[in-house]
């Protein structure tokens, strides 16, 4: 913990920029008021992650604009106003923050705060990369004061304050699957702020949803298609990508076996001059494993493939058949 208290009066706000600065990076601190001003700051490590608490008098934090230095990394911080308000500029945007709201900030560009009285905040630093989230989409959530009063900010909410007061009683192999599912999180929070319109109705959804379906369409025959590699293509989070799919009353591996399956069952009921093998179709529509690939064609049809391409080319040849014998003629009379 560093804190003012013990710090004589006069060189109060020095000692505070300091311990700002080696914390969350190059900015200027100009406290509000003539009067003393008190300050302190809590900061441990969760892995990768960050987490910062600030109590301190009002004030104005800002970041001046300045490049980044090619060795240093880009870092994202997301804040939590526990007690007190804040306004929050940045992109060109301006946020008024009030208790409970959480705001998302570039720390590589520059923005401010300005807290008129006396406030508490949570900070959560981690790096960009880890996200898995392009820079628009982070420039998307800036300069806004997102609620955790409904929708996904309700679970975020207490999942961060008991994680802020509590990294220090946690051991290194736990530290880093948290901070794994902390990424996840905000992974999803700036991938629903990202969809058009409002980021929790049910048609911003249901747009993520169509546009996941139409990729899978595509990619069938891609044996590496999977849900991991579906999350990462669409910039959210594994947890997210399941969460979706929980509405659609199917898992998303299933979802891609049903629809590989059905591809099959379409190619090896046409008869064609030479028939495909039954192990050249499987692999054809992403099945790696042709023994895997005949008993969940067995599960979903109640047949082989060899015997659904017997019963269907069978069929449809007795169709053709019937279509091609003339209708007898008729003598009215």
């Amino acid at each position: 913990m560093l804190t003012t208290r013990s710090v004589p009066d006069g060189d109060k706000v020095a000692y505070w920029n300091d311990s700002v600065n080696r914390m969350l990076g190059p900015m200027t601190v100009i406290p509000r008021g003539s009067g003393p001003f008190d300050a302190q700051i809590v900061t441990d490590r969760l892995g990768y992650l960050q987490v910062s608490t600030m109590e301190a008098d009002a004030k104005r934090v800002s970041r001046a604009p300045a490049p980044t230095a090619p060795s240093s990394e880009a870092l994202v911080a997301f804040g939590v106003q526990l007690s007190g308000t804040a306004t929050f500029v940045q992109d060109g945007r301006r946020a008024e923050v009030g208790e409970g709201d959480l705001v998302v900030c570039d720390r590589s560009r520059p923005y401010s705060f300005d807290y008129p009285q006396r406030f508490t905040t949570h900070i959560f630093q981690l790096p960009q990369h880890v996200l898995g989230v392009s820079t628009s989409d982070i420039r998307h959530a800036t300069g806004h004061a997102i609620s955790t009063r409904d929708g996904f900010g309700a679970a975020l909410l207490p999942f961060l304050a008991t994680l802020a007061t509590s990294t220090d009683a946690c051991p290194p192999t736990v530290a880093d699957r948290l901070a794994g599912n902390v990424v996840d999180l905000f992974a999803t929070l700036l991938a629903e702020r990202a969809l058009p319109g409002t980021p929790d109705t049910d048609t911003a959804r249901c747009h993520l949803v169509s546009r996941i379906r139409e990729h899978i369409s595509r990619n069938l025959s891609d044996p590496e298609l999977s849900p991991e590699s579906i999350a990462r293509t669409h910039r959210i989070s594994i947890r997210y990508l399941h969460r979706l799919f929980e509405g659609e009353g199917i898992t998303v591996g299933r979802y891609i076996q049903k629809r590989r399956l059905e591809e099959c069952g379409r190619e090896l009921a046409r008869r064609s001059g030479t028939a495909p093998t039954v192990s050249a179709v499987a692999q054809r529509w992403g099945f790696v494993n042709p023994a895997h690939f005949s008993r969940a064609f067995r599960a979903a049809y109640g047949v082989s493939p060899r015997e659904w391409h017997t019963l269907r080319t069978a069929g449809n040849d007795a169709r053709r058949s019937m279509a091609d014998t003339p209708m007898p003629s008729s003598t009215v009379g």
